[in-house]
């Protein structure tokens, strides 16, 4: 405000004028201080006793001021130029909403306050106008009750104290049904009859019911739109933090997934190292088989055995994979539905968000109990898989013993083998010797062949009965083995037996596991019913706020369809005033043609000016001219004159 006094001061003195009166050179100050500060929004102004230029002057600022609202020209006696001046201002500013002009003169000029009324059809900014004590008449009242069926912006008319009369309450009675803003008419103190009176009351409770219902109607429905945008914004927060935990969950499984992609990677490396073994164990049985026909018989009986408890043991591990898979699926299956079910009921949770956020918190609970469950299920899975490597290595361990025994067996019989060839050869060198002994003792001793003969039987009799004795204990003793053998197979496969009622069950406990994951599944159907009965409550709702939005929907097309009526009539009032600014073209062009027909004659009456100045300068000049000549032949006649010599030099 200090800058203001100071700008305004300063204006004052460079122009030469006292800022504490309003002249014409304040009023010219203050205009150009208006069209440049950015303070000011309110204008008071009443009871300066302003000329009509002063006053036009100080509008004119005006007319490009952006921040003046109130503007209070209350007591300055503005006539017809005031009012011309007040109507461009109206025509160009766009910020003054309240204008105060009371105790002036406007109405007796009916053609500039004409002007003032057209330039109030066009204004678009004005809420307040007080024409109080202005002498208005009832064609003043006439033209403002035109302005009136084009002005769609002013709420308040204040014209008390005038003289309407009669014909000026009935022009504006009758132009209020097209006015839809107005809900405020001053008339006391116009000599207007009380049933005029009475209508205009009427169209002003009428207008004053139409605000209100548009105010209110604007009120809800700007609350509606706070409403959703602040239901969308609550909506976009559970969708990021569902998507948020969606993320999460699926971290989780890839996690959990990778994890089980490792362990069944595991698993397939020491099957594979298995395998490698079994065949490892089958090559050295297979050899084993080719020195002895019997236990080659047996090992590969032994090996069959090994490779179907291999395909089994196989089999069960590839069931227990798909049966983790199809575990692993289902409880993905179990949570995409539950989080598209959440991310519906969360969608259309709009006005019960208590509920959903206490169902909310029983879902997590079962998720908390699903994950539990999980975990149970992942450690049961990982106890079974230490059980069946427990008893792949208990498998394993026997294997390793019986194929230890059957080595040691093979090396014993291996062993006894050689023992009997070399008792075998050394009998048979035995013999061989005393075959000699005899062949070079038979020349000698021919005679004595059949006795020798003789002996030599028994001595091969006695010797097969020795052969015979030595083969039945090699059998006996291999017979032994074999039963041995037998007993370590029953052994083996005893304990296969109980690794297969391991596997049985771990086969249990995993039924069992699934029936807790299948009772699971039905409390999250429960939920999922709970949840659909929400969504129908819900779709209730939002029917119930559908067919609220429909009736307000149906209320503002009808009052659009009253605002479409009454623009159809404003466009017949502006048809009227362009048929009545064409007659003014019309007036104005025939003024201007006057005007250059004026001009025209007064240019001719300036060339003659011209023409006379112009004869004038002549005659002056011939006159000076003259008055030359006539010196200069004094001065030739004084010069001549015999009293020149008498006269004094000068």
């Amino acid at each position: 405000m200090e800058e203001l006094q100071r700008a305004y001061s300063r204006l004052c003195k460079e122009s030469g004028a006292e800022p504490q009166s309003l002249t014409l050179d304040t009023c010219r100050a203050l205009g150009k201080l208006l069209q440049k500060e950015a303070l000011l929004t309110e204008l008071v102004l009443s009871d300066c006793m302003l000329s009509d230029e002063g006053a036009t002057m100080l509008l004119q600022g005006l007319c490009v001021n952006t921040v003046v609202r109130f503007l209070d020209l209350k007591g300055n006696n503005l006539r017809a130029a005031g009012a011309e001046a007040l109507g461009k201002l109206l025509r160009q500013n766009k910020s003054i909403q309240s204008l105060t002009l009371e105790w002036n003169s406007l109405g007796p000029w009916e053609d500039a306050f004409a002007t003032f009324c057209g330039a109030l059809a066009a204004n678009s900014t004005l809420r307040q106008l007080d024409l109080r004590n202005n002498q208005i008449s009832h064609k003043g009242a006439e033209e403002l009750a035109l302005a009136l069926r084009s002005n769609a912006s002013l709420q308040q008319l204040d014209l008390r104290w005038n003289h309407i009369g009669l014909l000026g309450g009935r022009a504006l009675a009758n132009c209020l049904p097209s006015n839809r803003t107005l809900w405020r008419l001053e008339l006391a103190g116009n000599s207007i009859p009380s049933d005029v009176l009475r209508a205009v009351e009427q169209a002003m409770d009428r207008n004053q019911d139409r605000q209100a219902t548009v105010r209110e109607s604007q009120a809800r429905a700007h609350i509606l739109s706070k409403e959703v945008q602040h239901l969308r914004e609550e909506k976009s927060k559970q969708f990021l933090d569902l998507m948020e935990t969606i993320d999460r969950q699926r971290q989780e499984m890839a996690k959990s997934s990778t994890a089980s992609a490792a362990r069944v990677g595991r698993l397939q490396e020491a099957l594979s190292e298995r395998h490698s073994v079994i065949s490892a164990l089958k090559a050295k049985l297979q050899m084993a088989e080719a020195a002895l026909a019997l236990s080659e018989q047996k090992a590969r009986d032994l090996g069959e055995r090994l490779a179907t408890a291999e395909q089994e043991q196989r089999s069960l591990a590839q069931r227990q994979a798909k049966e983790h898979r199809l575990e692993l699926q289902e409880a993905a299956d179990r949570e995409s539905k539950l989080l598209r079910d959440l991310s519906a009921a969360q969608e259309k949770n709009l006005r019960l968000r208590n509920q959903v956020d206490e169902l909310e918190r029983k879902v997590k609970s079962q998720q908390e109990q699903l994950f539990l469950s999980r975990q149970e299920l992942t450690t049961t899975s990982a106890e079974l898989k230490m059980r069946a490597a427990q008893a792949e290595e208990r498998l394993e361990l026997e294997k390793t013993r019986s194929r230890q025994n059957l080595e040691d067996a093979e090396h014993l019989r291996f062993k006894e083998v050689e023992h009997m060839t070399r008792h075998l050869e050394e009998s048979e060198k035995a013999m061989q010797d005393r075959v000699q002994r005899l062949e070079a003792v038979r020349l000698s001793l021919e005679e004595e062949l059949s006795q020798v003969k003789a002996a030599a039987l028994s001595e091969r009799g006695r010797a097969e009965e020795e052969l015979l004795k030595a083969k039945s204990q090699v059998r006996l003793e291999e017979q032994q083995r074999l039963a041995h053998l037998e007993e370590k197979l029953r052994l083996l496969a005893q304990a296969r037996d109980e690794a297969q009622s391991a596997c049985l069950q771990q086969k249990q406990m995993v039924a069992d596991a699934q029936a807790r994951a299948s009772q699971l599944g039905l409390q999250v159907e429960g939920l999922r019913r709970r949840l659909e009965e929400l969504q129908q409550e819900l779709s209730n709702k939002d029917q119930e706020k559908a067919a609220e939005v429909t009736r307000v929907r149906l209320e503002l097309q009808e009052q659009n369809g009253r605002l479409q009526a009454e623009l159809t009539a404003q466009e017949a009032l502006k048809e009227k005033a362009a048929a009545l600014e064409r007659q003014l073209k019309v007036i104005a062009s025939d003024h201007r043609e006057a005007l250059l027909d004026r001009e025209s004659e007064n240019a001719s009456l300036r060339e003659k000016l011209r023409l006379k100045e112009a004869e004038i300068a002549r005659i002056r000049e011939e006159e000076a001219q003259r008055a030359s000549f006539l010196q200069n032949a004094v001065l030739a006649y004084v010069q001549g004159s015999p009293l020149r010599t008498l006269s004094p030099p000068k």
